[in-house]
């Protein structure tokens, strides 16, 4: 029987809730509900343990905001004693179109500042990471607010796919681990 830490990024307030940012704490919502978790408000973070198949998944939605990450998920894995390999960060990902996830060992924080958090603080990129394409139709100088913007009509129906597609990944993840579920749901395509 496995332990698992799910750290789904994202910012706290109603404010950021539905945006594209705020992806990762829908992914881990949408997990938590499909097994009939209830989060409740723990130090840093919101958190929920879940059973799966043997596994406990203990899923975190930070509150630290975005740019603190990496202290909530140093905090969980540590208190629950967690190894590395069995942490799954679900987060956001400009350089992936819509139709697309990615399921990673590690790599660079390409500029997301969660994911820089959580690399300054565990001192290591190699930590597993779900990454949910949000595409990069935006002009020129406005990232930020397409980043922070909430999906359009036309996007929905492709966002919640993908959630249940991701919490199929999770459970995945857990069970048969990381390779053989990259080779499984690395090639997907989503379309409209």
């Amino acid at each position: 029987m496995g332990k698992f830490l799910i750290a789904g990024l994202g910012n706290i307030g109603a404010e950021y809730a539905g945006t594209r940012h705020n992806i990762g704490f829908d992914m881990v919502d949408a997990l938590a509900a499909s097994l009939d978790g209830k989060f409740s408000t723990e130090r840093l973070a919101g958190k929920v343990e879940l059973k799966w198949h043997g596994h406990i998944l203990i899923c975190i939605k930070p509150t630290t905001y975005m740019n603190e990450s990496g202290r909530a998920v140093k905090y969980w894995l540590d208190r629950e004693k967690i190894p590395r390999e069995q942490l799954l960060v679900l987060v956001d990902e400009l350089a992936l179109p819509l139709s697309k996830i990615r399921l990673r060992p590690g790599g660079s924080d390409a500029g997301h500042n969660g994911l820089r958090s959580i690399q300054e603080t565990l001192g290591t990129d190699a930590y597993p990471r779900l990454r949910f394409g949000i595409g990069n139709n935006f002009p020129k100088g406005r990232q930020v607010d397409f980043v922070l913007g909430r999906w359009s009509d036309t996007e929905l129906p492709i966002v919640h796919r993908k959630i249940e597609k991701c919490v199929e990944v999770v459970e995945s993840f857990a069970t048969i681990g990381l390779e053989r579920t990259m080779n499984q749901y690395n090639k997907l395509e989503f379309e409209l």
